[in-house]
């Protein structure tokens, strides 16, 4: 099981989009996701909710895609807050993540991903050297948020085949 995390809080945001468009991809490669998005729990206490939470969607993955849009030039700290609140060794050590940043800008969140790769990389996990930097998201995706950039597309599929043999 892959689980997909989106990972700002905003609503409707292209993060959300993009990780749905990673699981029609899964879909098509016929493997088993499901989307973890931060806008729909609250992350940023440990409490009941959020162990439950961690028992479903966290502790049962196999691998992770995070996808993470750039805030400030780096990834949100929704996400990090997420991360710290989470059982850690349980959660992540020795599981293996595939990263996609996301921006409006140019640069595709560069910064954030190899911020969030070293997080990562001290949290025990095995980072796939194929980080995808998606830029001018809004270009990529037509208006029902569907990819129809061919290059987009064709990198996609590529970086999951390569993380599904990782």
């Amino acid at each position: 099981m892959i689980t997909i995390i989106a990972g700002t809080n905003r609503k409707d945001s292209y993060t959300k989009r993009v990780a749905q468009e990673y699981k029609r991809f899964l879909t098509e490669e016929k493997t088993e996701s499901r989307i973890f998005s931060l806008d729909e729990f609250e992350t940023h206490v440990r409490n009941d909710a959020f162990v439950q939470m961690e028992n479903q969607m966290l502790k049962p993955a196999e691998r992770f895609i995070i996808i993470l849009p750039e805030y400030n030039g780096s990834y949100p700290g929704v996400l990090k807050m997420m991360i710290d609140n989470t059982d850690v060794a349980n959660v992540w050590w020795h599981k293996k993540v595939l990263l996609t940043g996301v921006s409006s800008g140019r640069a595709g969140n560069l910064r954030g991903m190899e911020h969030l790769t070293g997080s990562l990389l001290h949290l025990k996990m095995l980072v796939h050297h194929n980080r995808l930097p998606l830029s001018l998201i809004s270009s990529l995706m037509n208006a029902d948020f569907i990819f129809t950039d061919e290059v987009a597309i064709k990198s996609i599929k590529f970086q999951i085949e390569e993380f599904l043999r990782f």
